[in-house]
């Protein structure tokens, strides 16, 4: 393969039989109506932002009249090119080849641009060509605007250097990606189905762990609470108030005299789903007698106020990690009688789906967000075997949770593994790196991709 340098900052060597233009000079951006504005009575395809994937999958689901399409939306139509301008959707990759439409045009959003190919190259090609991870990348230096509404620019994507071979080969190219990518996507897919089963058995190990013990048959007493009816033989049902203790935070902006030390605090952002995000913990200057009264202890068991709805309640272990650290007031720190409830079993409890059911069906929620407050916290109803007991169930879900973890942890790394050598394959086909042939369509249309030992 003769290689030539293609001169350009974010591309090495490219073939030297492919020809060199400019987008612009092979495809139209911002096009308008190609057979006239549509009438009013007519159906048009709207696409928001969230329809359009980051995998070259576009929903065009919705329909409105064209009376009712909102002023100022993106025309595009079929046979066009999506492009995501904005950030983080432009890094994602955000894009698509508007391959079929079930209506003469459709509008999607104010953030997409929109590629029109002329003849001289293939949809398809385009497509890839701009979803390139590696130019993505590139154009993501060159966004312009302010921090957290950067864009690429229509001038950029029109100067973008384009390097292409003979239509016949893009054609060939297209058809290459299209099927390795639907191979691909399809692996991804069993991941995640895989992850999904795996994340349902953790579930529910946990649900009967702590809410039956490891005993099949054991016998059940009635407990008269309907949050949870029976209990084993031998545990009880009480109040989490009855055996632990709940302290609340600090409350931000009070103003304070005297002598000030200067501690660090959790907040809520701290406090992530199944995880504690401890990258950005700030400080606060308090007085001492202040800061004792919200101190963090190791063994507390963190839960926040409000938020997303699948964080409401659910008990994060605090282990020590940052010494005198504080917290806000949005954040409850329950600290157990370790004589009767094990910190550990109360955030598996807060983790079941008993605790989830629990804390959803009590908090107060809004469109996007929940709360709860210190009066149901406290009300959880918690079923407690003896202390022995709960040892052992700790030592069994320890056992079980890990090995599940492993499993996970496989599933994970070779669903990245995936999704790695996709954005790699796309970038060395639309690049001349990877020559492909008629041959190699064939083989990867009779599914013959080669995943498996990607996956290896």
């Amino acid at each position: 393969m003769n290689l030539v340098e293609s001169n350009e900052l974010w591309l090495g060597k490219v073939p030297a039989d492919w020809g060199r233009t400019r987008i612009r000079n092979v495809a139209e951006l911002s096009p308008g109506y190609s057979n006239g504005q549509p009438e009013s009575n007519e159906i048009c395809t709207i696409v928001p932002m969230e329809k359009l994937s980051d995998n070259g999958l576009i929903d065009v689901s919705s329909q409105q009249l064209f009376e009712d399409v909102q002023a100022g939306l993106t025309l595009f139509e079929e046979g066009d090119v999506l492009f995501a301008k904005i950030t983080p959707c432009m890094e994602n990759g955000k894009g698509a080849f508007v391959n079929q439409l079930p209506t003469g045009c459709a509008f999607g959003s104010t953030e997409f641009h929109v590629f029109r190919p002329r003849h001289e190259v293939n949809g398809k090609f385009l497509y890839y060509a701009t979803f390139n991870p590696v130019y993505r990348a590139y154009a993501a230096e060159n966004m312009t605007g302010a921090a957290g509404q950067k864009r690429v620019s229509s001038r950029f994507l029109k100067d973008t250097r384009l390097f292409i071979p003979p239509l016949t080969e893009q054609k060939l190219i297209a058809a290459y990606l299209d099927a390795s990518c639907l191979s691909l996507d399809a692996a991804v897919a069993a991941k995640h189905r895989q992850l999904e089963t795996l994340e349902a058995l953790r579930k529910a190990i946990i649900q009967q762990v702590v809410t039956r013990g490891l005993d099949e048959n054991v016998m059940l007493k009635a407990t008269g609470n309907p949050w949870l009816e029976q209990v084993p033989v031998g545990w009880k049902l009480t109040a989490l108030k009855r055996v632990a203790t709940l302290q609340a935070g600090l409350t931000l902006g009070k103003q304070y005299q005297g002598a000030l030390i200067e501690r660090p605090y959790l907040r809520v952002a701290n406090v992530q789903a199944g995880h504690l995000d401890l990258g950005n913990v700030t400080t606060i200057e308090v007085p001492e007698s202040v800061a004792i009264g919200v101190e963090l202890r190791p063994n507390d068991v963190l839960m926040t106020e409000g938020g997303d709805l699948d964080k409401l309640g659910r008990g994060y272990l605090w282990e020590g990690q940052i010494p005198g650290c504080l917290h806000q007031n949005h954040i409850f720190a329950l600290r157990c009688f370790l004589h009767l409830l094990l910190p550990k079993f109360l955030t598996h409890l807060t983790a079941s789906q008993y605790g989830r059911d629990y804390f959803e069906a009590t908090g107060k929620r809004t469109t996007n967000l929940a709360s709860t407050n210190a009066t149901k916290v406290r009300a959880f109803p918690i079923p407690l075997p003896p202390l022995p007991e709960q040892k052992r169930l700790l030592e069994f879900l320890d056992y079980r949770l890990s090995r599940l973890e492993h499993i996970q942890g496989v599933l994970n790394d070779q669903t990245t593994t995936f999704l790695a050598y996709r954005k790699s394959l796309i970038h060395e086909c639309v690049t001349g790196q990877r020559r492909v042939t008629e041959a190699d369509v064939a083989r990867v249309t009779l599914g013959e991709s080669g995943i498996e030992k990607v996956a290896q």
